[in-house]
C-alpha cells in the first residue's frame, strides 16, 4: 500500500496534515511551528508519528534545510485536498444555518505574527458570502483612530492604546530581536546591550506603525538619541535595506523567521526591552465583528487542543 493509499485509509489526523503542509511550504521547523501556532517540539513529534504510521520518511533533515522526500511529494496534493474539503464542509454547515448580510469593515497592521488575517478573511467570506468585506491595511495608531471614529468595525493591532470604551482582547506577546547584516560589529554577539546601540544606524517603520513607537519609546527611556536613517512602510523593504548594510532593525521575532531574513543575523535585545503585543480591537457598533472573531477562536482552540 503506497503513502497516498494509507492516507486515504484514514491513518492520519487532521492536525498532522496541517503540519505536513506547513513544513513542506516553509522548509523550516521553526517557521512551520509558528504558522501552525504549535511548539517546534510538538510539530516535530507529530511529523515523526506520521512517518511511523505511514511507514515512510517524509522529510530529509539537515542542519540547514528540511526537504520533502518523494513520499511527501506524493502525499501533499491529497493532504491539501483533505484540508480544503474539511474547511469547506465546516463553512458550508455554518453558511446554511446562519445566513448573514451587511458589511464588515476590518483593518490590520501588516505581519502581526499572532494572527493570519488574510486566512481569517478567506474563512469568513466562505462562511458568510452575503457579507460585504472591506479591508484596510495601515499602522496600528491609524487603525485605532478608525475604530474609535466608527470607520472600522474590528482591527488587529500591535501595542496600541485605544480608548477605554472599546473592547480589546490580547492575542499574544512576542519578543523582539535585533537584525544585523553578516559582518556587522554586533553580529558575533548573542545579545545587544543598550550602550551597543548608541551610535548605530537603524532601519524602521514610519511613525504610524506600532513598531516605530515601541522602539522610539524604549530608546527614549534609556536616554539614547537613536539614528533612524531609513523609514519604510513595508517589512520586506526593511529586511532588504538591512541586508544591504544601510542599518540594523529591531523587529518582532517572527519577522526574523521570514525567508527574506535568512541571510541576516538575529541577536537578542536587552532584557528590559518591550514586547510585541498583538490584540483585537472591536468598535462599539459592530454587529458582525463577533462572527469574525468566532472563526479566530475556533482556530486558536484547535491549535491549543493539538
Amino acid at each position: 500500500m503506497d503513502v497516498a493509499s494509507r492516507a486515504a485509509g484514514g491513518l492520519m489526523e487532521h492536525r498532522q496534515l496541517e503540519y505536513l503542509v506547513a513544513l513542506a511550504d516553509e522548509r523550516h521547523f521553526t517557521r512551520a511551528a509558528e504558522r501552525c501556532r504549535v511548539s517546534q517540539s510538538g510539530l516535530s513529534a507529530a511529523i515523526r508519528r506520521l512517518e511511523q504510521e505511514l511507514g515512510a520518511k517524509l522529510f530529509e533533515r539537515t542542519t540547514r534545510s528540511v526537504e520533502p522526500t518523494p513520499a511527501a511529494v506524493a502525499l501533499l496534493p491529497h493532504a491539501r485536498e483533505i484540508l480544503a474539503q474539511t474547511a469547506a464542509a465546516r463553512d458550508a454547515v455554518v453558511r446554511a444555518s446562519h445566513q448573514l448580510a451587511g458589511s464588515l469593515r476590518v483593518g490590520a497592521e501588516q505581519c502581526l505574527g499572532a494572527v493570519d488575517v488574510n486566512l481569517l478573511l478567506e474563512r469568513f467570506h466562505r462562511r458568510h458570502p452575503g457579507v460585504d468585506i472591506q479591508f484596510v491595511q495601515a499602522g496600528s495608531h491609524q487603525l485605532v483612530d478608525l475604530v474609535e471614529t466608527g470607520e472600522l468595525d474590528v482591527a488587529f493591532v500591535a501595542s496600541a492604546a485605544p480608548a477605554p470604551t472599546l473592547a480589546v482582547e490580547e492575542l499574544a506577546r512576542l519578543p523582539l530581536v535585533l537584525l544585523v547584516p553578516p559582518g556587522h560589529p554586533l553580529a558575533e554577539r548573542p545579545a545587544a546591550r543598550w550602550k551597543d546601540l548608541r551610535d548605530v544606524d537603524f532601519v524602521d517603520f514610519r511613525p504610524a506603525w506600532a513598531l516605530r513607537s515601541i522602539n522610539d519609546g524604549a530608546f527614549l527611556r534609556h536616554g539614547i538619541d537613536r539614528r533612524v536613517r531609513c523609514s519604510v512602510d513595508d517589512v520586506h523593504t526593511l529586511l532588504d535595506l538591512v541586508s544591504r548594510g544601510l542599518g540594523v532593525a529591531i523587529v518582532p521575532q517572527h519577522v526574523a523567521l521570514k525567508p527574506q531574513a535568512r541571510t541576516l543575523v538575529a541577536l537578542g535585545v536587552p532584557h528590559d526591552a518591550p514586547e510585541w503585543i498583538v490584540s483585537t480591537l472591536v468598535g462599539t457598533a459592530a454587529p458582525l465583528a463577533p462572527r469574525l472573531l468566532e472563526i479566530l477562536d475556533e482556530e486558536r482552540a484547535e491549535a491549543t487542543a493539538a
